[in-house]
């Protein structure tokens, strides 16, 4: 059965003899997707909460969890609320209507929520400590010199920066801005002479009180380091607590009742009418403003906030009670962050990873000579990812290079990649570059690119009406002697060499002649529009991509009912679309062995009835960001391997512009197999989904412990030392002539 024919078969919905009565499509064989996420940050939290990590990589993963909540919520939790406010009640592929998932994340979200400040406030404060970093929580802690130093701090540093807002008939309630952190207060005229002593924090009933903000500016560091204690040990405390201990000096006027912190969360999530839209930049520009204003659907404020202010607050903001998160601690933990950058902890941290040489392509080397030579694969961020910058460098200033063509969703922000390519415009290159502005929460930095490289002389497109552009290649066209000679190079991540360094990609080098075509086929749809007839070895979303993963899946469960060898490993993001969910089954039923390696959401159920437990689902939550996806297929013993920009998501395999690429050589697909082979051994850092949806890790003996991260590193480095040994012998080899050789 080849893609044709099984295209056919699944068109006229012939179904084989051997085809399972089970239907996979009844909502019980699937889990929610916000929920699944929610199970996810949660793996997150727990290497915060892992006693056996070293204390600062705890509180970066502590600061994780905090940053990727508030995009859920801007952008998960925000769609539900729109669906709910809209009377959307259709159910998603777990039986759930909006209204069931909103209040099924509101639980988790509050219980995830509870876990990060219990994990902050009874283990790492303590630790941190101990270990001679002491976050001084509340200033009236602070002792008389340290009160001077904050003081003379405010009056130096952050009192020119603020501005203070009072809320009366005269003065509207202020905007606040998406994720600022704010304070609140309530404040009395002073010529009332309302006591202060007679405040109760409870309440401030039968006093005349009016309401005031200021913003914590988000320009200024927000950990200020104070003078160090006579033991050496170091000492910080957060800027909103010396605001808070100045407030009295920004409303002159007033007695300051009571101050608490308090943060919102705006709907985020913009949708572009891009059939309307005559000029995309522009619009996105537009819409870019609106997210600081959208509507608030999360409050943060501080425990044990005065009654009164909450009132106004939430009244002003229209938010519901079960939308109010109080915090037993600091406002936003992705402050944690950098907090890790504090120097003088370095042994509280990973030691660094410094990613290696890729074997052949030494500084200086010519790429094109050795692409010419082989297919090239690279492993992020266990090797650099400098070639990848130096090819673009090198196409940039060889004179034999006519052509570069790119695709860019996210770059750095001092891209050496853009610098390269606006290089090659003014060197006179034919210089295309597709910038997909709406990546989310990029498309200002985007934007910024975009501009900079069309100023230079680059054809700038904006990606398809509808789609967004998310595939990574890139297509260098050069006149060599015996001709036109096309190099492309494909992946995995984006091209952006800071998260390059952090999250686990791969690329393909290679300037195999049908690829090439394909590379040119590719460009000149996202330019023209013109849909070529065939792929040689490619194949993309929207169109093709999701059948050729459905064939593939429906290959192997044939040839398990046929008792050929069969066998799936799947490696990616996240897996959430039910047509490739129920193809899974279906083979899982006929007897295909399938191994998932799913770092974020799951929808599949793992110990569904029928599939004999032939499914294996884990997930790997360690020091660097699992991103890569790559997919095996046995094929009978003659195995597939593909790479690709696409997690199997329908938003990936229908709304997007995304490449499934094949490893051709042998040589690279017993090395890309290899990844997947020591990300499977895993013990330590995969956790393994059960059947009722919760995550477990490894529980068998400590003889057999892996950390596939690890023995990367581990792999990389003793080739790299392997190659400079050599490379020192070689150098020092002294050959022994004799007289007459002389």
């Amino acid at each position: 059965m080849n893609l044709c024919e099984w295209g056919e078969r699944r068109m006229g919905n012939k179904t084989s003899k051997t085809d399972n009565r089970i239907d996979y499509s009844k909502s019980e064989y699937y889990y929610n997707r916000e929920l699944s996420w929610i199970a996810f940050n949660n793996r997150v939290l727990g290497e915060a909460r892992d006693k056996t990590l070293p204390l600062f990589e705890r509180i970066k993963f502590l600061s994780i969890t905090a940053s990727n909540l508030d995009e859920f919520f801007m952008v998960r939790v925000a769609s539900l609320k729109d669906m709910v406010n809209a009377g959307y009640t259709k159910k998603d592929i777990a039986g759930m209507t909006p209204t069931d998932q909103l209040e099924a994340v509101n639980r988790a979200t509050h219980e995830l929520v509870h876990t990060q400040y219990a994990t902050y406030n009874r283990s790492l404060l303590p630790l941190l400590a101990q270990n001679g970093l002491t976050v001084v929580e509340k200033h009236e802690e602070l002792t008389k010199v340290d009160k001077v130093f904050v003081d003379r701090y405010f009056q130096d540093n952050v009192y020119p920066v603020l501005t203070p807002m009072a809320v009366d008939s005269s003065r509207p309630f202020p905007l606040i801005r998406n994720k600022s952190l704010n304070l609140g207060a309530l404040v009395s005229r002073k010529e009332e002479k309302v006591r202060r002593h007679l405040f109760n924090k409870k309440s401030v009933q039968g006093k005349e009180v009016e309401f005031a903000t200021v913003q914590v500016p988000s320009v200024l560091p927000r950990i200020v380091q104070l003078p160090e204690a006579k033991d050496g040990s170091k000492r910080v405390i957060l800027l909103e607590q010396i605001i808070e201990r100045n407030m009295d000096k920004l409303f002159l006027n007033y007695n300051i009742e009571c101050v608490f912190p308090f943060r919102i969360m705006r709907n985020a999530d913009f949708s572009l009418e891009e059939e309307d839209a005559e000029d995309l930049l522009k619009e996105i520009e537009k819409q870019l403003k609106k997210r600081q204003w959208g509507e608030a659907i999360r409050l943060e404020v501080e425990d044990g906030i005065e009654k009164r202010l909450l009132a106004i607050i939430q009244r002003e903001l229209m938010i519901e009670d079960r939308d109010i998160y109080n915090i037993p601690g600091p406002l936003d933990l992705t402050f944690l962050m950098k907090m890790y950058g504090l120097s003088g902890f370095e042994h509280l941290k990973n030691k660094p990873y410094i990613p290696q040489p890729v074997p052949g392509l030494e500084p200086g080397s010519d790429l094109f000579e050795k692409i010419c030579e082989q297919d090239i694969l690279l492993h992020h961020p266990y090797q650099t990812f400098s070639p990848v910058v130096d090819f673009i460098k090198q196409a940039a200033r060889d004179p034999r290079v006519l052509a570069i063509k790119q695709t860019l969703y996210r770059v750095s922000g001092n891209s050496p990649i853009i610098a390269a390519l606006a290089q090659a415009a003014e060197n006179g290159k034919q210089v295309s570059v597709l910038v997909e502005l709406k990546a989310r929460f990029d498309e200002e930095n985007n934007i910024v690119w975009a501009k900079k490289l069309e100023k230079a002389g680059c054809h700038v497109i904006y990606g398809l009406v509808g789609l967004k552009t998310h595939c990574k290649i890139t297509l260098v066209v050069r006149r060599e002697e015996e001709g036109i000679r096309r190099y492309v190079h494909l992946a995995t991540g984006n091209y952006n060499d800071a998260t390059a360094k952090l999250y686990t990609d791969l690329g393909l080098f290679t300037c195999n002649e049908a690829i090439g075509e394909d590379a040119t086929a590719v460009f000149n749809m996202l330019s023209g529009y013109s849909e070529p007839l065939g792929w040689n070895h490619l194949a993309l979303a929207p169109l093709w991509l999701k059948d050729k993963f459905l064939y593939l899946i429906e290959r192997e469960k044939q040839n398990a009912i046929e008792n050929r060898s069969s066998h799936i490993v799947a490696k990616l993001n996240s897996l959430c679309d039910p047509d490739i969910i129920k193809a899974l089954y279906e083979a899982a039923a006929a007897g295909v062995q399938i191994q998932l390696i799913v770092r974020g959401i799951c929808c599949l159920r793992t110990g569904v009835e029928g599939t004999n437990d032939k499914i294996e689902v884990r997930s790997i939550v360690g020091n660097f960001l699992e991103h890569a996806r790559i997919f095996y297929f046995e094929n009978a013993g003659d195995p597939e391997l593909y790479m690709s920009s696409a997690d199997w998501m329908p938003r990936n395999l229908e709304r997007r512009v995304e490449i499934l690429f094949p490893i051709l050589t042998p040589e690279l697909k017993e090395k890309v197999w290899h990844v997947l082979e020591v990300q499977l051994s895993d013990t330590q850092k995969a956790q393994f989904l059960k059947p009722d949806g919760s995550y477990g890790k490894y529980s068998g003996s400590g003889k057999d412990s892996h950390n596939a991260q690890e023995e990367f590193c581990s792999e990389y480095m003793a080739l790299a030392a392997k190659k400079e040994k050599d490379g020192k012998q070689a150098r020092t080899f002294k050959p022994e002539y004799n007289q007459s050789q002389l």
